[in-house]
């Protein structure tokens, strides 16, 4: 396990060659959990955390970093299942949540669920999932707006107190605020 950083970084960068990093990643050490997604509409740009970042350079795999986001920025709610399970995998979520030009997730379940049916119902365009390590594959609401956040939370969960005051305290007020590549 990584150790884990005051001030979590997330990388934009490019390289010439996508199959570079397929190439690359297999090679990296064993206990590394290494993960890059394309950026949404754009052709060549992706999106890491630091522990992928730090072994890429240890690797000499070449790519042009083009910006940085805190990861403190970005905001994911967990479910006490996906918490214990993705505990380890922070800054890949929300890697993944920068991927799709968001700031912010919140897990509704996990595939299979039945009540995922409701949630997806207006359209699959706002979710994502993250597979874990031990095979549960978990499903996120993305947000772009903090007052889309509130609406959702207060309609999925009967205006629950924690969730509503997560989706409230979101330190972006939209994406249009990420300083980085957007």
């Amino acid at each position: 396990m990584a150790s884990r950083r005051l001030l979590n970084r997330i990388y934009y960068f490019t390289v010439e060659d996508e199959g570079i990093l397929g190439e690359a990643f297999p090679k990296f050490e064993q206990q590394s959990f290494c993960l890059a997604y394309k950026v949404l509409g754009t052709d060549d740009v992706f999106v890491t955390s630091a522990e992928t970042k730090e072994a890429m350079d240890r690797h000499d795999v070449p790519y042009n970093l083009l910006a940085e986001e805190e990861a403190g920025k970005i905001a994911l709610l967990h479910t006490p299942q996906s918490k214990e399970e993705l505990a380890d995998h922070e800054d890949a979520l929300k890697s993944l949540i920068l991927a799709h030009r968001s700031i912010a997730a919140a897990c509704v379940g996990v595939n299979g669920d039945a009540d995922l049916g409701i949630a997806l119902s207006a359209g699959a365009q706002d979710f994502t999932y993250f597979t874990a390590p031990a095979g549960h594959t978990f499903i996120f609401r993305l947000f772009t707006d903090r007052k889309e956040a509130v609406q959702f939370m207060k309609k999925r969960t009967g205006s629950d107190k924690k969730s509503v005051e997560w989706a409230e305290s979101i330190p972006l007020a939209s994406a249009k605020e990420l300083q980085s590549y957007h």
